[in-house]
Order: structure tokens, then C-alpha cells, then sequence
């Protein structure tokens, strides 16, 4: 029978199966295929109508180094799920380094100056405005959990463990229908020393990628463990550890990248749009700027907005690119050469 919150004749993504959402995961957050792999399986428990009751439906900490894809697998699960990367709750954890700042998540209580001026952050309608109708699972983000005081990892085991949080006003919210994700940088340092002891980025991907994922995975449990206190991490379902990306992966995540970037003209330009294309030599220079094996796929991101966007906006600005047009990116030394040329 099909449920009453799925569009009429339109399968939901939800009703894949585990290899089937896996794979869709995996060609969207490129070379984690073993993190995406360990999520969904809570994703279809809870399709099956078998989570838990009484507790989220999944709790998982995500660690590895930066720019490996932690934060971009709960936009792909978004994608995926709800249609749209921007269907999450997000609490950005540096925002709450200092103990009075987390009481912005719940509202002070009624007696208190600024009761009324002060608007929570976790209310049950936010948590439901992160659902859609092609999926009532709600999924919240706390982005960077070991940047936030100690007082909002307390706030968090009544989540964690009864998937209820009492607001400041005694209101109590519900987050039994919701996946949290906890990502970090605990042992980030210690992983990158070990990823790339002395060689350079070749070196490290000739390393065989099955003993470094060990080897990480074991550095940032004992971070993890230093870090928080037992109770908390007991909460947890999955400890994910991702993987550094090879040359390989990065490869296909500039694929992706352009897609993005020929994406953003037509959308913003429309008629005055172009297209662009990327020579062979043009590609391997975006790889050879951006490739970091301590940024990952973020230095990649920073070089295409400043060696190509960049660029690209300042000849539209000058009316140096003629609508319909496609434009040849071709390296020159430490550029990208612009060549507009007739469809």
C-alpha cells in the first residue's frame, strides 16, 4: 500500500534498495563508498517502519581529514532523500564555543530577560520543516561538534539517547523521525602525519588505501574517546571514518565541479549563457593546482572559483564573451587561457 505522504505514480527514493541508495550516495559524494554504505542502512530501517522508538534513527560521527566529504554526504542524502541539499537543519557548532551561547538552541526559559525575543533553534517545527513530502525523516547536522562547549554535548545525550530536547519554555521536541549527524576534526593532524608522513600527495596514494583507512580509522576513535566523555560516545550508532581521496577520485569530483560551473551560466545568465570546455591539458592543471592532500577536495573547489570563475565573470562583465559562444580553457603558465569560439 503506498503510503500517504508519496507523490502520486513517482517511486520514491526510499523505496531502493541498500545497493541501489548506496550507489546513488556514492556518485555524489565520490570515493566513501564504505561511509555511505554504513548509513544506509538506517535509512531503509526506517523505510521498513523498524527503527528504534523512542530514539533518533541514526546517530553517526563523522570524522576523517577536511575536504574527504563529511559534510557533503548529508547534502547528498538530502538530494537524495528530499529532493534538494538544503532539506537539512544545520548548526554550525562554532557558532556556540562559549557555555551562554548554547542556550540560543533551546530559548531561555520564561522569567528570564529576552524570553520572548529569543526564538530556539530546535524547535519541532524547524525539525519538521527539514522533512518534505516525499519523506517525513528529518536530517540534522551539527557541524564540527568539537568546536562547541562542553555544555552542548550535555544538551545532546537527552537527544541521543530519548530523542526528546526540553525547550526553554517546557516545550519538549520530538526527534524520533530525525538521522543526526556529528562531524569533526578530532585527530585531523595525527591522520594527516600518517596519510602523508614525508612523500607528497603521489606518495600517499601508492600507499595501500585498506591499511591508512585502518590506521585513520584507529587515530580518530582515540581522539574521539579523549575528547568526550563515555556516555556520549555510547550514544552514537556508527564512528564513520573517511577515507583521503586519490587522484583518481579527485578526478571525478572535477568532472562534477565543471558540471557545476556550466550549471551556475545557464542558470544565472540564461540567454546570455555560453558553454565551456576543459581541454585534457586544461583539466590535468586544475588537478596539479588543486590537488591537496591536506585540504582535499576543498583546494580543488578554491582553485576552479579563482583560476576559471573568476576569470570567466570579468570577461561577461566586459562583454568579452558572446552569448552562445563556447569557451576553450586552455593552461598558458600559471593561467587559464579564455578562448570564445562559435558553437
Amino acid at each position: 500500500m503506498r503510503s500517504d505522504n508519496s507523490p502520486p505514480r513517482r517511486k520514491s527514493p526510499l523505496r531502493d534498495t541498500n545497493d541501489e541508495l548506496t550507489a546513488a550516495l556514492s556518485r555524489k559524494v565520490v570515493g566513501q563508498t564504505s561511509a555511505v554504505s554504513s548509513i544506509v542502512p538506517y535509512l531503509q530501517m526506517h523505510r521498513a517502519g523498524l527503527a528504534p522508538e523512542g530514539r533518533p534513527v541514526g546517530v553517526f560521527l563523522l570524522l576523517g581529514p577536511t575536504g574527504t566529504g563529511k559534510t557533503r554526504t548529508v547534502e547528498a542524502l538530502a538530494e537524495v532523500v528530499h529532493g534538494s541539499q538544503k532539506s537539512m537543519l544545520k548548526v554550525d557548532c562554532g557558532e556556540f564555543q562559549m557555555e551562554h551561547e548554547v542556550a540560543k538552541l533551546i530559548g531561555a526559559p520564561p522569567g528570564y530577560l529576552g524570553h520572548r525575543e529569543t526564538q530556539p533553534m530546535l524547535t519541532q517545527q524547524k525539525i519538521n520543516a527539514a522533512a518534505s513530502e516525499r519523506c517525513d525523516l528529518s536530517l540534522i547536522l551539527f557541524d564540527e561538534i568539537e568546536k562547541a562547549a562542553p555544555s552542548m554535548t550535555r544538551l545532546l545525550l537527552g537527544i541521543l539517547d530519548k530523542a526528546q530536547l526540553r525547550l526553554g519554555d517546557n516545550n519538549i521536541v520530538n526527534f524520533e523521525r530525525t538521522m543526526i549527524f556529528l562531524t569533526s576534526n578530532l585527530g585531523a593532524k595525527a591522520m594527516q602525519k600518517e596519510i602523508n608522513p614525508s612523500f607528497g600527495f603521489e606518495g600517499m596514494i601508492q600507499r595501500e588505501r585498506a591499511d591508512v583507512a585502518h590506521k585513520l580509522e584507529r587515530i580518530g576513535l582515540a581522539a574521539v574517546r579523549r575528547r568526550f566523555a563515555p556516555e556520549f560516545v555510547n550514544r552514537i550508532d556508527r564512528v564513520v571514518t573517511y577515507k583521503p581521496l586519490t587522484s583518481d577520485d579527485l578526478s571525478r569530483i572535477l568532472d562534477q565541479l565543471l558540471v557545476d560551473v556550466q550549471r551556475l551560466i545557464d542558470n544565472r545568465l540564461g540567454l546570455r549563457g555560453f558553454g565551456i570546455d576543459v581541454t585534457a591539458r586544461g583539466r590535468r592543471w586544475l588537478l596539479k593546482k588543486g590537488a591537496s592532500d591536506e585540504y582535499g577536495a576543498r583546494e580543488l573547489k578554491r582553485t576552479i572559483h579563482r583560476h576559471l570563475i573568476q576569470p570567466l565573470a570579468a570577461r561577461v562583465a566586459g562583454g568579452g564573451i558572446p552569448p552562445g559562444s563556447v569557451v576553450r580553457v586552455e593552461p598558458r603558465e600559471d593561467r587559464l587561457l579564455l578562448i570564445p569560439e562559435a558553437a
